[in-house]
């Protein structure tokens, strides 16, 4: 694997691809997963107001939060656009979260109780009922 596919900081190469001169674990901080990193590839990632304009940020960082800034963007995108791996995009993606510079959006399932199987939280069957019984009488 070249250096060109593990960031976006780095001298031009004659391809066109700029070759990274910052190794992927320095990038995160030797870290390798954080408490968030778990993100799927689909989830979006939105810039919140003013985080565009934010100081002490690393260019990898400021880099997410310009491909974010104007559409959604999911992290799968985003590494792809960083040339980062996933993992390291999604440690910094849920640090970002976590100091409310983007919000990510995933696509989590509701969770129907029906009475059947395990008691996880969720919509009741009474509840699923009253709302089928108030679509019929429309």
């Amino acid at each position: 694997m070249t250096h060109a596919s593990f960031g976006s900081l780095g001298s031009q190469s004659a391809d066109g691809y700029e070759a990274s001169t910052v190794r992927p674990y320095a990038v995160t901080g030797g870290r390798v997963r954080s408490a968030l990193s778990d993100l799927p590839l689909e989830a979006l990632v939105e810039v919140m107001p003013g985080a565009v304009n934010s100081v002490g940020l690393t260019p990898e960082k400021r880099a997410i939060l310009q491909h974010a800034a104007h559409t959604y963007v999911s992290i799968a995108e985003l590494s792809a656009l960083l040339r980062l791996p996933l993992g390291v995009v999604r440690i910094l993606v849920a640090d970002m979260q976590e100091e409310g510079h983007i919000t990510v959006h995933t696509s989590t399932p509701v969770n129907v109780h029906t009475g059947h199987g395990s008691s996880h939280s969720g919509l009741s069957l009474s509840v699923l009922e009253s709302v089928l019984n108030g679509i019929s009488a429309l």
